[in-house]
């Protein structure tokens, strides 16, 4: 069966840094494009960002680039997400993506949060 499960998130302070892991299992990893995507209460859920199946070519939301680093380890199954100078407007929930073609579905992991406060 396949499983995503992310873990790494918490309460931490503004300018302060955070990696979350997602590690998946069930389906063929090296062959999905993973993502990571975020949502805030009120709010709709967004792409944070995205790395190809053999990873190299990424890109970002905007208002992330150049603090938020995604990567993979295929060897691993599993994506991270290098989060730094985190800012209290990345308060969210963050779930973990894999995407092969609009032929297969999507899956998604259960989330995990990610709280920026002091």
């Amino acid at each position: 069966q396949v499983q995503l499960v992310e873990s790494g998130g918490g309460l931490v302070q503004p300018g302060g840094s955070l990696r979350l892991s997602c590690a998946a299992s069930g389906f063929p990893f090296s062959t999905y494009r993973m993502s990571w995507y975020r949502q805030a209460p009120g709010k709709e859920r967004e792409l944070v960002a995205g790395i190809a199946s053999a990873g190299g070519i990424t890109n970002y939301k905007d208002s992330v680039k150049g603090r938020f680093t995604i990567s993979r380890d295929n060897a691993k199954n599993t994506v991270y997400l290098q989060m730094n100078s985190l800012k209290p407007e990345d308060t969210a929930v963050y779930y973990c993506n894999a995407y092969r073609s609009r032929n297969q579905n999507d899956y998604w992991g259960q989330g995990t949060q990610v709280t920026v406060s002091s």
